[in-house]
């Protein structure tokens, strides 16, 4: 009788300064075989391994996605997305941002098997929250890569400084001090995002 080798996992620390690349096979078999962890790669094949969040910005990030939540059970015009989702987007990319958005014609346009797996669909509509271990540099770079991947409004949310970088199509970046609330414009019709919680 064979036996299977069941030595127990260990935990590999990459250094900042070296550079993993997969590729898209690849991708998928890490993603499904850690789904503890979460991962993402980006367009020229780099693995990206980024430490959970803290309670509080989980706590922050959950307070959004059910508003956004609640206005699409309203108004069922699309499919709501929370911060454990992956997207393959049309540059290679996988991303996952902390709240999504697809618009309801555009998800049914997907084979069963592609909404099941990582959808291959940028979002209409992403959010990212900055963590205290986020860079902005980092999340702009991401913002930008939603917006050439035809996401169509993103919202990049620094508790930090207080302030809301709004991304559209075509545009400038706006960039909002301590708002109150955000409209989801044309893209979300009707959706107004409470802020007082997160800056609270």
């Amino acid at each position: 009788m064979t036996q299977a080798n069941s030595s127990p996992a260990i935990a590999v620390n990459i250094p900042c300064s070296v550079t993993l690349t997969v590729t898209h096979e690849e991708f998928v078999q890490l993603a499904i075989a850690n789904r503890d962890l979460q991962l993402e790669r980006n367009a020229t094949g780099e693995l990206i391994v980024m430490p959970p969040t803290g309670s509080e910005t989980g706590n922050k990030n959950s307070d959004m996605e059910g508003q956004l939540w609640l206005w699409n059970r309203q108004t069922k015009l699309g499919k709501t997305f929370n911060s454990s989702t992956g997207f393959h987007l049309p540059n290679g990319s996988f991303r996952s941002p902390d709240a999504a958005w697809v618009r309801q014609d555009r998800w049914d346009a997907l084979t069963p098997e592609q909404q099941k797996g990582f959808a291959p669909i940028c979002p209409d509509f992403v959010l990212e929250l900055r963590s205290e271990s986020d860079s902005m540099k980092t999340l702009r770079a991401k913002m930008r890569e939603y917006m050439a991947n035809n996401a169509r409004l993103g919202w990049l949310i620094d508790r930090k400084n207080q302030k809301v970088e709004i991304y559209r199509q075509c545009q400038d970046v706006e960039v909002l001090d301590k708002p109150i609330t955000l409209s989801g414009e044309d893209v979300l019709p009707g959706f107004v995002l409470d802020l007082i919680e997160v800056w609270s």
